[in-house]
């Protein structure tokens, strides 16, 4: 708004807010790191990662207080994985995936001869090993 004599100047002084969302406990000022939310009708409280935005009925908690969590008697706490940490494969899923490769890049008789077995396959599977299949493509 603007007056004869220039810009209006607010008489509120402003508060500068920070970027960083903290902590919804009282009287704790620590970042924010998961969110906490209550499924009412399943007696549920979901900690999760910490939400791209703040919701109203959600709760911001930092590293301490979502450690201590705990819910009312006859509550379940649910807690999900922080999907910003990558998953770490097991060996065995390694394994598994270099066997794959390798049966896949046998020639095409030799994968036919080993994953058939004496029973009828799927026309499509080329070969398996254990839960794996190697496929056909669908042009071919």
């Amino acid at each position: 708004m603007e007056s004869r004599r220039g810009p209006v100047k607010s008489e509120v002084p402003s508060i500068v807010v920070s970027p960083v969302r903290r902590c919804s406990r009282t009287a704790c000022g620590r970042p924010a790191v998961a969110t906490l939310t209550y499924v009412y009708a399943d007696s549920t409280a979901v900690l999760g990662p910490l939400a791209t935005y703040a919701e109203p009925h959600c709760y911001d908690l930092c590293a301490e207080h979502s450690e201590r969590l705990t819910a009312p008697r006859g509550w379940e706490v649910v807690r999900l994985l922080d999907g910003s940490a990558p998953a770490r494969p097991s060996g065995d899923d390694l394994e598994a995936l270099a066997n794959a490769v390798r049966e896949a890049a046998r020639p095409q008789e030799r994968a036919a001869g080993a994953g058939g077995g004496g029973r009828a396959a799927d026309p499509m599977e080329v070969a398996r090993r254990g839960h794996l299949r190697v496929l056909r493509s669908p042009d071919n």
